[in-house]
């Protein structure tokens, strides 16, 4: 079902079950089979949904990067996004041109990910969360509410990231944009506490555990937990093998 109030171009492919809500626009887009589209979303051209989809009032599928010639870098992407089997997409959510979302993810109100993104099927991006460009985040992870993950991070799977967690990628910030700029990498299985902050280029070892508050400054050991500021050694994990 359609709306009369809905534009959706005569070029969109729109399969079997789907419900259009009122004042949507679709562009060039391919809508899987019953997928739910409530009102005020916008779906630019190169957005594909897969089939079950739901995206949620106001969300924005398919932005646009422009640098207003404020960036440092360019930005480079190409119009295509990919939604997976299943997902859903919170209220005025945006997601970039160049993202790829894996099947039954969880896009959360009012977050967005930028260009040259991969998030990992049956993810949580929570409420307000910001990916920055080019990161990846592997499947199962769960990034909780009004977290930042910067540029150039790498997430592993079944990672948990609490909430207000901050994270940098440039300790050379009047540098200009080259390759310095490096965020974090999480591997599989760690855990962030609350509030943390992880520095650029940083590396979370497998099943690491970063306390609420610590500020992480050099690399954590897998199987270690870490606190303070700046983070220190605290203890092995209790699933450390020894």
């Amino acid at each position: 079902m359609i709306h009369s109030t809905a534009i959706v171009s005569p070029n969109a492919v729109v399969g079997a079950g789907v419900s259009i809500a009122p004042f949507c626009v679709i562009g060039d887009a391919v809508i899987g089979n019953n997928c739910v589209i409530h009102p005020h979303v916008v779906i630019a051209d190169g957005v594909r949904l897969e089939d079950g989809v739901e995206v949620f009032p106001g969300a924005f599928l398919g932005k646009e990067p422009k640098g207003a010639g404020a960036l440092a870098r360019k930005p480079e992407f190409e119009k295509r996004l990919l939604v997976g089997a299943g997902s859903s997409i919170g209220p005025h959510a945006v997601i970039f041109y160049d993202v790829v979302i894996g099947a039954g993810t969880l896009i959360g109100d009012g977050a967005s990910v930028r260009e040259k993104c991969k998030i990992g099927a049956s993810c949580i991006v929570s409420r307000y969360v910001t990916i920055n460009y080019n990161t990846s985040v592997g499947d199962g992870t769960k990034i909780m509410d009004n977290t930042h993950i910067t540029g150039n991070a790498v997430i592993g799977r079944n990672v948990f990231i609490s909430v207000l967690v901050g994270t940098a990628n440039d300790n050379l910030v009047r540098a200009g944009y080259a390759e310095h700029v490096v965020g974090p990498v999480i591997e599989d299985d760690a855990v962030i506490g609350l509030g943390a902050s992880l520095l650029p280029g940083v590396v979370i070892g497998q099943g690491a555990t970063v306390a609420a508050g610590a500020v992480v400054t050099k690399n954590v050991a897998a199987q270690t937990l870490v606190a303070g500021t700046p983070a220190r050694f605290v203890r092995k994990t209790v699933n450390s093998d020894t």
